[in-house]
């Protein structure tokens, strides 16, 4: 059968270990995105069978119609909005979900919040121009030690999240549902005791949402306002739980000082399509939350296993079973 394997930017995913599992398929692996619906369907016109790499490309009805061999799509980690999980059952593509991990985009959003709030990268750039302890407009950073770290969303990534701040010396506020501030309270975090409190009293606030319907947007430009001058807001999750224009608004007028940033509306981003990408005050980087080794081999490894079951007979971790029928 044949595979395509879409958005592979780094060229890697044949040189994983779980590759081997398609040698009796005939895989086919895509390195960049594009432009076109067009051009995307002149690639995958002959695949019996689509990997996706999480939500690189959007599945719809628009570009099923034009895939008629089509027979499944494998997807990397788990479905979300970047799918349209009906539109593939009324096209008659079985979806195969797969296995995600949290470790990864925790370390990675970990990482974010050390180096922004100690300005490596600016000491670090600079000092390759020969400017010593230099940091530009960014001024000094800080320890973590003894700061509020706000943790919006209690679920796996978030409560990992809590652990280091705790670990680090900050005291830990979380916002999210009733079980998730109670969730929290139990595991000797504190639940913070409104959604504006929370806002204005966090010196790191990080969100940790999934996108839906009722997520979208779920931080307002009123709530950003509400942040300390000096505070900084991390999203790893999800660019669309802002809204519209709101970040950058917010940090052009001083309320958050400063961002770190792994999720964009528009993916592949860059400063000539986000005003966000580029700002002193703004650490971006280009959604690699899951993006090394151990994810791969571990996201792969499950997707490819769907593909070898599905055209073996045993379908498995289908989504959409009513499409075996």
């Amino acid at each position: 059968m044949k595979v395509t394997i879409l958005d592979d930017y780094q060229d890697v995913v044949n040189a994983l270990d779980c590759f081997g599992l398609l040698t009796e398929h005939n895989a086919k692996v895509l390195t960049k995105s594009y432009d076109t619906l067009d051009q995307l369907v002149a690639e995958l016109i002959d695949s019996d069978a689509l990997v996706l790499i999480r939500e690189r490309t959007k599945i719809n009805s628009e570009l099923l119609t034009r895939l008629p061999k089509l027979k499944l799509i494998s997807q990397t980690g788990k479905i979300s909005n970047h799918l349209n999980l009906s539109e593939c059952t009324s096209a008659g593509v079985a979806v195969a979900e797969g296995i995600g991990s949290p470790v990864a985009p925790t370390e990675l959003c970990w990482a974010l919040i050390m180096a922004a709030t100690r300005h490596i990268p600016a000491y670090s750039g600079n000092l390759t121009q020969g400017r010593w302890q230099d940091s530009g407009s960014l001024g000094l950073g800080r320890v973590l030690d003894g700061l509020t770290l706000g943790i919006w969303g209690y679920g796996k990534i978030g409560k990992r999240i809590a652990r280091f701040g705790k670990a680090f010396g900050m005291n830990v506020s979380v916002w999210g549902s009733d079980a998730s501030r109670a969730q929290a309270e139990l595991d000797g975090f504190n639940p913070a005791s409104s959604k504006s409190d929370f806002f204005s009293q966090s010196d790191v606030l990080s969100l940790h949402l999934r996108l839906n319907e009722q997520t979208q947007y779920s931080v307002s430009a009123h709530d950003l306002k509400l942040m300390k001058p000096n505070a900084l807001f991390v999203n790893i999750s999800r660019a669309e739980l802002v809204e519209p224009n709101a970040l950058y608004n917010a940090l052009m007028s001083g309320n958050p000082g400063f961002a770190a940033l792994d999720v964009f509306e528009i993916e592949p981003s860059g400063p000539n399509i986000n005003p966000l990408v580029g700002l002193a005050n703004v650490l971006c980087t280009p959604h690699i939350g899951y993006v090394e080794k151990g994810s791969y081999e571990l996201y792969f490894d499950a997707a490819f296993k769907n593909v070898v079951n599905f055209f073996n007979g045993q379908p498995s971790n289908i989504a959409n079973p009513e499409t075996l029928s």
